[in-house]
């Protein structure tokens, strides 16, 4: 029973083609988080400006949000596993210009405007490629234990890279740092080049707009898909913290950088430490319920930091929260993987990824501007309240989604 607490990682020993995916995909999110690290470094170094670096979100924005729905589009229309190759080799081939500039000191803005923006495109198109795979490789019944070992892979690089891209860019310099992003692609193409050919089952669809309107029709008809992206925004677009971080560290726990950086860290520890522990969530019963329970979870935890002026308890309520994020997203995931046809996987992947990147800037946007009106107290309490009133109104609409089982 105690083996049970602990990430179920039967996929690993089930699947040789999912462990591949899993290696290769842990390499690779190490990899982009170093650069993500290391651009944001290189930014200032040029400019002084944190403008400058702000700007970078947006150059990794705009082409996520303009060809995400397309990458579907075009993953349900060509063999997936070859599409993930030629973009794997671009992302490559953009880690290894990255360092080429970076080792020649070529110094120019924008053209770490220029590859950020080139990564985010390849990246969105791979993306909504690669999240089609599981289902192809793996029965319904491990798709949550999956689900949770890419997130725990993903809260290790959260935490681990940083300090990983810190040794590399202080004894070696930036180019390192960007190297080792290039060389992991080594492993992500070793692996999907392990998989048979993965052409959309029933051939495909038509690469276009009416292919994707197509997908996001099915999405918005669809009781239970629908509903889990309206309970991603409601989380994200309405309780998302980050954004008063900066303010809460100075005005209301009277510290400084370092203060900022524990509120960020604890949500990525609550995360690892739920993904590390996710083992349980594979025998849960009525995941509808669960993702409806994490979310309000998510909004009361994140409300809750307005209600202490104790450090370590707001640390602790924010690990909560990012716990409940886990939560939230393996079931998301799953459901999503289980109820939709191969031949739209592609297009509901792509709008999954839109609305996960998208519904997070969103909702730094709305609590910047409420902690301007308001202050980051109020905004902070207002965001959890209101999170956790769509999660009772979303949880009163649908007894089709409280009620939904993946195994039955």
């Amino acid at each position: 029973m105690p083996r049970r607490l602990f990430a179920d990682v039967t996929p690993l020993r089930e699947s040789a083609e999912f462990r591949w995916l899993w290696a290769g995909q842990s390499l690779s999110s190490v990899g982009s988080t170093m650069t993500v690290v290391a651009v944001s470094i290189q930014a200032y170094d040029l400019t002084g400006s944190s403008v400058a670096v702000g700007a970078l979100g947006l150059a990794n924005l705009f082409p996520t949000l303009l060809l995400g729905l397309f990458g579907g589009s075009i993953a349900d229309a060509v063999d997936r596993r070859r599409l993930v190759l030629l973009t794997s080799t671009g992302l490559m081939a953009v880690g290894v210009l990255f360092a080429v500039q970076a080792f020649l000191h070529w110094d120019h803005l924008w053209l770490l405007y220029l590859l950020t923006a080139t990564s985010a495109a390849l990246a969105a198109v791979d993306g909504s490629a690669r999240r089609t795979f599981p289902p192809r490789v793996l029965p319904v019944r491990l798709l949550p234990a999956a689900a949770a070992l890419n997130q725990l892979s993903f809260q290790i690089a959260i935490i681990a890279a940083p300090l990983l891209a810190g040794i590399l860019i202080a004894s070696l310099g930036l180019a390192a740092a960007y190297a080792v992003d290039a060389l992991t692609f080594v492993a992500v193409l070793a692996g999907i080049r392990r998989l048979p050919p993965m052409p959309p089952v029933g051939g495909g669809s038509t690469f276009g707009l009416r292919s994707v309107a197509e997908g996001i029709r099915y999405a918005t008809r669809h009781p239970l898909i629908g509903m889990i992206f309206l309970l991603d925004l409601n989380a994200t677009a309405l309780a998302m913290p980050t954004a008063l971080f900066p303010a809460l560290a100075a005005t209301h726990f009277g510290g400084g950088a370092q203060t900022v950086s524990y509120l960020f860290a604890a949500i990525g520890v609550g995360g690892i430490v739920a993904a590390a522990l996710s083992g349980p969530l594979g025998h849960l019963r009525h995941q509808g319920r669960a993702m409806l329970i994490s979310v309000a979870l998510w909004g009361a935890a994140i409300g809750s930091v307005a209600l202490t002026n104790h450090l370590w308890l707001a640390l602790l309520l924010l690990a909560t929260a990012g716990a409940a994020d886990i939560v939230t997203t393996v079931f998301r995931a799953t459901i999503l993987q289980a109820n939709t046809p191969d031949d739209l996987l592609g297009r509901l992947s792509s709008l999954d990824l839109v609305i996960g990147i998208g519904g997070p800037n969103l909702g730094n946007v709305r609590a910047g501007a409420l902690g301007g009106l308001l202050g980051p107290i109020p905004a902070l309490l207002l965001g959890g309240l209101t999170c956790v009133l769509g999660a009772g109104v979303l949880t009163a609409s649908s007894r089709t989604f409280r009620r939904y089982d993946a195994k039955a």
